[in-house]
């Protein structure tokens, strides 16, 4: 076989990239050479990934509570993955310091096509909870969730890191407490005393922290803060005051923006809240969640008005945040 031009200019570029690097394309040659070819089994990790269900009791649908709450928090790995490429203006550098795509300002469409990735990722969610609300036999659910305490789908960081991401943080202050912060200069950690789902993680008879809350305050609550604080000027609010009047009036951007508020903050609570009910409202009082969670009065957005971009809604629709009406009356032309 001879070779071609192409062939022969390619080379040259590999040995380009890695001279810059000290490296010497002989070597990496030699290495092509001894590889075996890659496998699906391989570049997925299949054989790992199925050992990562390990249930604490023998109930069968114990499996299904793990793997859904295992591909949640993957979907959730990859909103965050969109919400950094948006706080850095696209830019990805490699490994061996090639640039994939770094921009000096954020394009609004870049910035409106991620927003709706991540909405994808709610919406495909939100659409398959029915496996949590439906999925499992309710007699096996009330078993093996005892032997689960205190855990709960409260701790979830990934969730409150997208919370993070999304907004500027006086928007995550109790909705009762925001009144007394708002137009003054706090600092995150001020803030952060006062955040929305300290109230969800209370004991009901005590109004204690829960064992819950205080193991996940003092496993995540300094990365909290620290995230925080460098999402204050990178948050996605933040990247899109940033941008010029005439990007700020983008309405694909607009639209992205405001769906991604209804996913986050009303569609996805409310599902949790249709699954409680259907496993933990009883007749002679309603149980209580694995972390001892007031989900009663935690899940139902209009008990935590939480908003992420309230400059993109009325005040009549902000007044009637949770609703039903909400998620079909609202805009909600899709992209």
């Amino acid at each position: 076989m001879e070779f071609t031009q192409e062939i022969l200019d390619k080379v040259k570029l590999l040995q380009e990239k890695y001279n810059l690097m000290g490296q010497s394309l002989d070597g990496y040659l030699d290495g092509l050479l001894l590889a075996n070819y890659l496998t699906y089994w391989d570049y997925i990790q299949v054989d790992t990934l199925l050992t990562l269900q390990n249930p604490k009791t023998d109930f069968p649908d114990e499996e299904i509570f793990i793997m859904y709450h295992q591909i949640t928090e993957l979907y959730f790995k990859l909103s965050l993955h969109e919400m950094t490429q948006i706080a850095n203006n696209g830019k990805n550098i490699a490994p061996n310091g090639h640039d994939l795509g770094w921009k000096e300002t954020l394009d609004p469409d870049y910035f409106a096509t991620r927003i709706i990735r991540i909405n994808r990722y709610f919406e495909s969610l939100t659409k398959s909870f029915e496996i949590m609300v439906d999925g499992m036999e309710k007699e096996q659910f009330l078993r093996y969730r005892m032997a689960l305490l205190p855990a709960s789908g409260f701790q979830s960081a990934q969730y409150r890191k997208i919370e993070i991401c999304a907004t500027d943080f006086i928007n995550l202050v109790d909705k009762n407490m925001r009144p007394d912060f708002h137009g003054k200069d706090n600092s995150i950690e001020e803030l952060f005393q006062h955040i929305y789902w300290n109230k969800g993680a209370t004991e009901l008879e005590t109004g204690k922290k829960t064992l819950t809350l205080n193991q996940f305050e003092k496993k995540y609550g300094a990365e909290f803060l620290a995230l925080a604080n460098e999402y204050s000027t990178k948050n996605m609010w933040a990247k899109y005051k940033a941008l010029s009047p005439e990007d700020q009036k983008n309405p694909r951007l607009i639209n992205a923006l405001r769906e991604l508020d209804i996913n986050v903050n009303i569609n996805w609570p409310l599902m949790h809240y249709k699954s409680a009910v259907r496993y933990l409202q009883q007749k002679e009082g309603d149980a209580p969640a694995t972390g001892g969670t007031n989900w009663q009065k935690y899940l139902p957005p209009r008990f935590q008005k939480r908003i992420f971009y309230p400059e993109l809604w009325t005040s009549q629709e902000q007044e009637e945040w949770g609703r039903s009406w909400v998620d079909t009356n609202v805009f909600r032309t899709k992209a």
